[in-house]
């Protein structure tokens, strides 16, 4: 009897030491964690790019205006035409401003207009010459930028349609931070951060940096940037690592190894950075409030919430007035009406909850 006590008292002790140890342990990794992020954080000196939609070009005079138009507005019909960007010609003294989402196409029209005005010749023969030459000044540009880029950085061995990726980052944006400034930037803190809890801190800046690669896959291309990322990597042979960071860092497929989560947190950090990005709060306020709305207008539905930036609107559905068949075809059909009635970048996914909750109280 005096035995078993004795054992019982010590299987208790042994308990709190085991409790306490454990509480002792989280409270220390939480203050390891923090001081490892804070101090990624405050060794990364990138600056932030914000992005606009338009550009200025300056002119000597406004007599420039006229030639720019062109008899009947043929030069600038011309212009817009080779270029795919709108041409304002205002009352803006001195200045023409070129307007256009992609950033590539808006500084080949910056570039193309300020020959054309520096040559004096402008008719539309000369501007698609120009144009034409124009792009391919910038195509060998993108190839430079990639390589002193990866070059700072310390990766090397990098396939060259990586290396295209990458520069093309630069002509690129999310939410108006400047895609590439950002990938930096993730590669810093991601290396950093490895170097502190003793992964390999070059797989990690090679992770981190190329993790966005997706966003400048051509366009006619669907499907999330991460797995389009994570393709191409695979196709040209990327380290493993690399490829599971880039296709998990928006949990598209399961993370396979640490550098992965920190490749996802240092997204998060870059683009949480105060000032980092910008959308008008009323306008994406008012997206997401019209996506919800959307889904709620279906029959059975409960309730709707929309996350992840607008990027995956979740619904829930009265389990009662729902089965499995119903949905799938809710689902499919809540896609279709965002397709046909919403415009959004990227893709939206749509995520249908049916959950059947049984209770019972014990008295």
């Amino acid at each position: 009897m005096l035995m078993d006590n004795l054992i019982n008292k010590a299987k208790s002790e042994a308990t709190l030491q085991v409790q306490k140890i454990r509480d002792e342990a989280m409270i220390e990794a939480k203050k390891n964690s923090q001081k490892i992020i804070v101090q990624s954080i405050q060794r990364t000196a990138v600056d932030h790019s914000v992005e606009s939609t338009v550009s200025v070009v300056q002119i000597k005079n406004d007599d420039m205006k006229g030639r720019i138009i062109g008899r009947e507005g043929r030069n600038i019909r011309a212009f817009e035409g080779a270029t795919g960007v709108d041409v304002i010609v205002d009352d803006t003294p001195e200045a023409v401003i070129l307007s256009g989402f992609d950033q590539f196409r808006r500084e080949v029209a910056r570039i193309s207009l300020e020959k054309l005005i520096s040559d004096g010749r402008i008719h539309p023969t000369r501007i698609e010459e120009v144009v034409k030459k124009v792009q391919g000044e910038l195509e060998e540009e993108i190839m430079k930028e990639g390589e002193n880029t990866l070059i700072q950085l310390g990766i090397h061995g990098v396939h060259r349609e990586i290396i295209k990726l990458v520069g093309r980052m630069k002509y690129r944006s999310s939410y108006g931070q400047n895609l590439l400034q950002h990938s930096i930037e993730v590669a810093h803190i991601t290396g950093f951060m490895a170097a502190e809890l003793g992964f390999d801190q070059s797989i990690a800046k090679r992770a981190g940096m190329m993790h966005d690669i997706g966003k400048t896959v051509d366009k006619s291309i669907e499907g999330p940037h991460a797995l389009l990322g994570y393709d191409v990597a695979k196709r040209y042979k990327e380290h493993p690592i690399v490829i599971n960071a880039i296709g998990s860092h928006h949990e598209d497929i399961e993370m396979e190894h640490p550098i992965s989560a920190l490749v996802q947190a240092a997204d998060a950090i870059s683009g949480a950075r105060p000032g980092a990005r910008r959308e008008p709060l009323e306008s994406y306020v008012k997206r997401l409030e019209n996506l919800e709305e959307l889904a709620t207008s279906f029959e059975g539905v409960e309730k709707t919430f929309a996350i992840q930036a607008g990027r995956e609107i979740r619904v829930v559905v009265e389990p009662e007035k729902a089965d499995d068949n119903f949905s799938n075809k809710l689902a499919f059909d809540i896609a279709k009406k965002i397709e046909d009635e919403m415009q959004y970048p990227g893709q939206i996914k749509v995520t249908v909850i049916r959950e059947v909750r049984k209770i019972a109280y014990a008295k």
